[in-house]
């Protein structure tokens, strides 16, 4: 018999006694956890199987993950599937986005939008660069706006400071603008120099008077930064309409309270509306107003519902004069988006984008406003065949904000509103914003931009027309029930005239520079 060393012995020895003491400290774990299910009588499930039971929640929450990497083909996801994020991904990336062997998108579900060829495509030699757009043309300050890609609202609070920091910058090496959301300015978002829309939201962050209304002292103030370009009042968005932003108390920091003017760690809970906006006159005269204390264009945000309103607009800006009118509406889906909203209106509330933003572009044409206010898409749009089938449609800028977020490195992992984001997009967590370098992050974000256009261009040349805003609605089909695709100025037929009512001589026309 061979004779251990007395180190050795008393090694063996240690360890046997700490393994025993291991078990059993499991042993009285599992016998406390048992004895609490138990008795407890809120869950039936831990109840009538004491902590075997508590694997199920572990397994939900486990389930998001192990479906994205393992489970879900490339198109089955939601909101947005694997397919699609690795599009985005490639392209932040700069990395050949072709592919071989066949497309994997499934064409025949009803809605889905198929782009006509032309048998004779746009040559690169007649190829053309999309000339910037004039936004607000009887401002002081009109905006001429370069990019037809660019950065939707989120808020500084919603995102972290990195993330803000790289969107700020990527906007501007993509020559795109950047919405603030509802927030309030910060100094990260003019740390890039990138084109800025200012969001004025329902609690007026930002732009807030004491008693909560809005500050002309403080619209000076921003509007005085030369790269604050536009300003856009909130009515409602994708997320949750009918009801405000929604910022956890544990997103509330110090610089936050101050920028947005609200007590630290208290959740920001804003107004459902403008208390000052109650009729289609009261948002004119509070756009009207906007407009002149900053001296740049200002439009409004809604999602789309009841649209009789939108008709009695068109006629209060015929009846007032056409410089009236909003600068541009921004059309958002109603689908979702990157708030946080109960899931009831996140799931059932507002038009989906298919069908909202042909309706407002008809509307504008009906009423000859198409030219005096500009349309800006906003939802989901995160693929050049989204955007391409938006300008089809009658937009002429697509903003979006998902999209940008898959660009800094974002994995859905769908904790947006806890403060626990694993990649530092969406988190105050100072060790997980370690994570997201906003110098990286940066050209990611640009080459997303600038790929996106590239590639919608692709498909514009591919139909015939040198340039993505020489797309109109039959050169896309849109796939029925039945199987078969119907030409999209089919189902929704561009109106034949304007209305009477546009005809009202020269102070209806706008100025021959717009």
């Amino acid at each position: 018999m061979v004779m251990l060393p007395n180190w050795v012995a008393q090694g063996l020895e240690l360890v046997t006694t700490l393994f025993i003491f291991m078990i059993g400290l499991a042993a009285l774990a599992l016998l406390v956890l048992f004895i609490a299910d138990i008795v407890q009588t809120r869950d039936a499930v831990r109840r009538n199987y004491p902590v075997i039971g508590r694997f199920r929640d572990i397994f939900i929450t486990l389930g998001e993950f192990f479906r994205q990497y393992f489970f879900a083909m490339d198109r089955e996801e939601m909101p947005f599937n694997r397919a699609e994020r690795d599009w985005v991904k490639r392209s932040g990336k700069g990395h050949d986005n072709t592919i071989a062997f066949g497309s994997t998108k499934n064409l025949t579900p009803a809605g889905t939008a198929i782009f006509v060829n032309c048998p004779f495509p746009t040559l690169e030699t007649d190829a053309a660069v999309s000339e910037p757009l004039k936004i607000g043309p009887y401002c002081r300050m009109p905006y001429n706006a370069k990019s037809l890609f660019n950065i939707s609202g989120m808020s500084y609070g919603a995102l972290s400071t990195p993330a803000v920091r790289a969107l700020s910058k990527g906007a501007a090496l993509a020559g795109c603008w950047m919405n603030t959301g509802e927030g309030g300015l910060s100094p990260y978002h003019l740390e890039g120099g990138c084109d800025i829309v200012f969001q004025i939201g329902t609690a007026k962050y930002g732009v807030r008077s004491p008693e909560g209304g809005l500050s002309d002292d403080k619209l000076r103030e921003v509007a005085a930064h030369d790269t604050v370009r536009m300003f856009e009042v909130k009515l409602s968005q994708g997320a949750k309409p009918g009801k405000g932003g929604i910022l956890p108390g544990a997103k509330v920091t110090e610089q936050i309270s101050m920028i947005r003017g609200i007590p630290v760690g208290q959740d920001s809970i804003s107004p459902n509306r403008h208390p000052e906006i109650d009729t289609v006159s009261d948002l004119l005269d509070f756009i009207t107003h906007v407009r002149e204390v900053t001296g740049k264009p200002v439009g409004f945000k809604s999602v789309i519902g009841a649209y009789g309103w939108l008709e009695t607009l068109c006629q209060e800006i015929h009846t007032r004069g056409i410089e009236s009118a909003p600068d541009f509406i921004t059309v958002d889906g109603g689908d979702g988006g990157t708030g946080a909203a109960p899931m009831p209106l996140m799931d059932n509330v507002g038009l989906t984008l298919k069908e909202s933003l042909p309706m407002v572009a008809d509307i504008l044409h009906r009423y000859d406003l198409k030219d005096r206010i500009r349309i800006i898409a906003s939802g989901k749009l995160i693929t050049p065949s989204d955007v391409a089938w938006a300008l089809c449609a009658g937009a002429d800028f697509i903003n979006n904000a998902r999209g940008f977020m898959f660009a800094l490195g974002c994995i859905q992992a769908m904790k947006c509103n806890k403060n626990t984001c694993p990649t530092g997009v969406t988190t105050h967590n100072p060790r997980l914003q370690k994570g997201l370098n906003p110098e990286d992050k940066s050209v990611k974000v640009a080459n997303y931009c600038q790929n996106m256009v590239h590639e919608v261009e692709t498909i514009a040349h591919s139909c015939g027309v040198p340039e993505p805003r020489r797309l109109k609605r039959y050169h896309v089909r849109i796939v029925q029930g039945n199987g078969r695709s119907v030409p999209m100025d089919e189902l929704f037929p561009y109106p034949v005239a304007p209305t009477a009512q546009a005809s009202g001589g020269e102070q209806n026309k706008i100025p021959a520079q717009a």
